[in-house]
């Protein structure tokens, strides 16, 4: 007998330790996600407690509800929507506020304002500040560093884009007159606020803030932090001023919501030195120039948002009413449209 015949012969030795077992004695274990029947039917989360986003921190949120700030991690339906400070959620989970507790959130409600702004005027991805404030306030030193009119102009049109209430707030107005400064903005109808560094306009600052959602911004430096702290009564770290290049150094790293003594709400955000305009409709930089400028041809079809002479601001400066002042300003607006890719005043 060959080799091949003893292996390949009769096998009945080989198989007779599993002979009495056949296909009905194996058991398969199901799998419980694999069996679950699919459905469309997401909840829609009606009954779910909803809250306000005071911060935002790597992941987290802290979240409003009734009198107590619930940390929250978004849902993983939510996909890429964006959570941001200000904003009104639905949640899920421990909703206890206890430590150690964790909650979801699952919805994001409608916004009525929104505050964005892009890395340069060229860049159209948008990043998303703040949701749901009222107003903006908008705090510039007089001296130290020194105002930048153009950063407040694009303060200005984001303000308008966003459907907030420009509040312009000069802080150390001891080192400085801030009266040259502010006739840039003599042909609009801002709401201004003054403060010393000595001495803190409260009962000014109360009566802008009381029962509004105002979001700061301002260039690092300013005293905007300060400024917060002292009518919060938080802690925020605070900053000087680089001695060698005149700018200041951030302080603050994130937006956070904190409440006004006397009531209201105060979304500090951090410290900018630019502040891209990319995602903003061009016809709302008019807004930021003249109280009444509005363009009289719409910007469709390849028509020009207007001819120089149809605005507001350019009527006034050829009138020579706003002065030398009235001419930076139209620098300004020009500056504004040509790097946004609209079209420049005075060419057609």
């Amino acid at each position: 007998m060959s080799w091949w015949d003893d292996v390949d012969g009769d096998d009945s030795e080989a198989d007779e330790p599993y002979g009495q077992y056949d296909e009905s004695s194996v058991r398969v274990r199901p799998n419980p996600k694999g069996n679950r029947p699919r459905t469309k039917t997401r909840p829609t989360y009606d009954d779910a407690p909803v809250g306000w986003v005071t911060n935002v921190d790597r992941g987290r949120f802290g979240v409003l509800v009734d009198d107590r700030v619930i940390t929250a991690t978004k849902a993983r339906e939510l996909g890429k929507k964006s959570v941001v400070t200000g904003d009104r959620v639905s949640l899920v989970g421990d909703v206890s506020g206890d430590p150690g507790s964790l909650a979801r959130i699952v919805k994001v409600a409608e916004r009525t304002t929104l505050l964005r702004r892009s890395a340069d005027d060229s860049d159209e991805v948008e990043r998303v500040i703040v949701a749901n404030a009222d107003q903006m306030l908008i705090v510039v030193a007089a001296a130290d560093p020194e105002p930048r009119t153009r950063l407040i102009d694009r303060y200005l049109v984001a303000a308008f884009d966003a459907g907030l209430d420009p509040v312009l707030c000069i802080t150390k107005t001891d080192l400085a007159d801030p009266t040259a400064f502010l006739a840039h903005f003599a042909c609009l109808s801002l709401r201004i606020v003054t403060s010393r560094s000595d001495d803190v306009p409260f009962d000014a600052l109360h009566e802008v803030l009381d029962d509004k959602v105002t979001v700061t911004v301002g260039h690092s430096g300013v005293g905007k932090s300060t400024l917060v702290n002292a009518i919060t009564g938080s802690t925020r770290a605070t900053g000087v001023v680089n001695a060698v290049t005149g700018r200041g150094r951030h302080t603050s790293s994130s937006s956070i919501a904190l409440q006004v003594r006397d009531g209201g709400w105060i979304i500090d955000t951090p410290g900018v030195r630019s502040f891209g305009l990319g995602h903003v409709d061009p016809a709302n930089v008019f807004r930021a120039f003249a109280s009444h400028a509005v363009p009289v041809l719409p910007a469709r079809d390849g028509i020009p948002l207007a001819q120089a002479h149809d605005w507001e601001i350019v009527d006034r400066v050829q009138d020579g009413e706003l002065g030398p002042t009235g001419v930076e300003r139209l620098d300004s607006f020009r500056a504004l449209l040509t790097g946004m890719g609209a079209a420049d005043p005075g060419s057609e």
